[in-house]
């Protein structure tokens, strides 16, 4: 019994991050406000958590899938286009919210595009050749799939390609190269994923962290909200703000009034204060959320 105390107490679970790119400031922000504390000075690759059972390591990108697949990493913070393409046989413990993106076909602003069958018999750059492929064979097109593996906008332009399959944030990078999108394959954002048989002990580990996490997450999608409500209001007040149970409802100072206090969903934010104001509410106060635990 001891010494499998031990064992517990000595395993360490090993986490993949991008060493640079799209998802490396939110993973570390993602990691620092769910309570991790490290030291990466100097661009150190392998780094020890100092307040947690977690060892991070910064790797290339493209190379993330195959580490946690053969057991390098327990876990990774990654982007799903990524996985699609690289790691399908492993599994989403998490979908983290940030570095939201699609996978998509583009064409030269110039070309009159009349639909899916314009890519028959075309050359199509790509660094999601996989990916590509299967979405190609499911609509029945038949093209020349080219994988480059960076400056996939460029393609076109050069002649090496007619059209190019890569991913899209703000869209900006595709209206500099003269490209305009046509089809979306797949939306993609950050999340945590690890391979499947997971050794308990580590899966402990990783469930305290998932933990961590969705305090972190469900915070920054909620805020907290305050307001001054008449009494003969309160009904209907609680109607719009449900909260996470019920909302609390004090009594203030001045006579026939109540402060009601609940959680607003940020995507519902706008809506809820309209109805409020409508219902009598005066003095709304909106205070963010640190962390949120339910």
């Amino acid at each position: 019994m001891e010494k499998e105390k031990e064992q517990r107490e000595e395993a360490i679970l090993r986490m993949a991050l991008q060493k640079s790119g799209r998802l490396h400031d939110d993973s570390l922000k993602l990691l620092h406000e769910a309570g991790i504390r490290f030291s990466n000075g100097q661009g150190q690759l392998k780094v020890r958590v100092n307040n947690f059972p977690l060892e991070l390591l910064f790797l290339r990108n493209s190379d993330i899938p195959n580490y946690v697949r053969d057991g390098v990493v327990d876990v990774a913070i990654v982007g799903e286009n990524l996985l699609v393409e690289k790691g399908d046989d492993l599994e989403v413990v998490l979908k983290l919210g940030f570095a939201r993106c699609h996978l998509a076909l583009a064409v030269p602003k110039a070309v009159d595009y009349p639909g899916l069958s314009w890519w028959n018999g075309k050359r199509i750059a790509t660094s999601y050749p996989h990916t590509l492929q299967k979405f190609l064979k499911e609509h029945g097109i038949e093209a020349s799939i080219h994988t480059i593996s960076g400056s996939v906008e460029i393609a076109p332009n050069i002649g090496l390609a007619d059209g190019i399959c890569d991913l899209v944030s703000s869209g900006s990078t595709l209206l500099q190269n003269r490209l305009k999108e046509v089809e979306k394959l797949l939306d993609s954002e950050a999340v945590l994923a690890t391979r499947p048989g997971l050794e308990p002990e580590k899966q402990k580990i990783l469930d305290d962290l998932v933990f961590r996490m969705k305090a972190v997450l469900t915070a920054g999608n909620n805020k907290y909200v305050l307001l001054n409500v008449p009494n003969d209001r309160i009904e209907a007040i609680k109607k719009i703000l449900p909260g996470m149970k019920s909302p609390t409802i004090l009594p203030l100072a001045e006579s026939g009034w109540s402060s009601v206090h609940s959680v607003i969903r940020e995507d519902d934010f706008w809506e809820v204060i309209d109805q409020l104001k409508a219902n009598g509410a005066q003095g709304i106060l909106i205070i963010p959320i640190e962390k949120m635990v339910i």
